[in-house]
């Protein structure tokens, strides 16, 4: 009889493995997708995008810091100098850009985006200390399924506002959210640092302003400026020159 994804992972939840590891694994989802989303999306509300991509550059130096730290990771001076090239391109590809709405309190907004880079630094952390035990997949579904538990009570809360009609086109984004963002994205994420050290994978963080801005103009025909073209590849350098191959 075959066992359905569910009772799969249910029994390896309660395997003796996963009691002995269930404090890096707590730690895991509460760092990410649990705390966060919480501070990612509170400080949109109060800084802007363009701010926030500049704290978000600060991910691949933190990691590094706390990879060296905690998981004795070594890290090179060329490695070094990419993730400091790349987080000079982030920045400027940050001032270049134009909010489309002002900040009513970027400290504040700031200060939970850092807090978010916190968050994000220990579950990378977490992450590479539990994968050499547990599939990609099975960290996946974890985070997934306890990120689901965190937020239920979020949609019965007295302020939530559920919407008045169900549109289909409501329904792509957020099915795009679910799918590619929070399971593709994280399962490929868990790969990596599965197959690689955490200090090689965070630099790769870098390159989501950078899509961000190809998309919108691919997408929504946004303008992109010299400046702004000179900022993407000095990040696609400096990440990649902060990429090491190993045999």
């Amino acid at each position: 009889k075959q066992k359905t994804a569910y009772e799969m992972l249910r029994s390896l939840v309660g395997s003796e493995m996963c009691i002995r590891d269930r404090g890096w694994l707590a730690f895991m989802a509460i760092c990410e997708p649990c705390l966060y989303f919480l501070f990612e999306t509170h400080a949109l509300k109060w800084t802007s995008a363009s701010e926030a991509a500049m704290v978000t550059a600060l991910l691949p130096l933190m990691t590094v810091a706390a990879a060296r730290i905690f998981l004795r990771e070594s890290i090179t001076l060329r490695a070094m100098l990419g993730i400091v090239a790349a987080l000079v391109g982030v920045s400027a590809l940050s001032l270049s850009g134009r909010p489309s709405e002002t900040a009513p309190n970027p400290f504040l907004g700031n200060f939970l985006e850092f807090l978010a880079m916190v968050c994000a630094t220990g579950y990378t952390l977490a992450v590479r200390h539990l994968s050499s035990r547990y599939s990609p997949f099975f960290l996946t579904a974890f985070q997934a399924f306890a990120g689901s538990l965190f937020f239920l009570p979020a949609l019965f809360l007295p302020g939530t506002r559920w919407p008045q009609e169900w549109l289909v086109a409501d329904w792509v984004p957020v099915l795009y959210l679910g799918a590619m963002v929070n399971v593709l994205a994280y399962f490929l994420y868990n790969y990596g640092l599965s197959r690689i050290p955490a200090s090689q994978v965070s630099p790769f963080v870098n390159l989501i302003p950078v899509f961000s801005m190809l998309l919108g103009w691919v997408i929504l025909d946004e303008r992109l400026t010299l400046t702004q073209y000179l900022a993407a590849a000095l990040v696609f350098g400096g990440t990649l020159a902060g990429h090491e191959r190993r045999a």
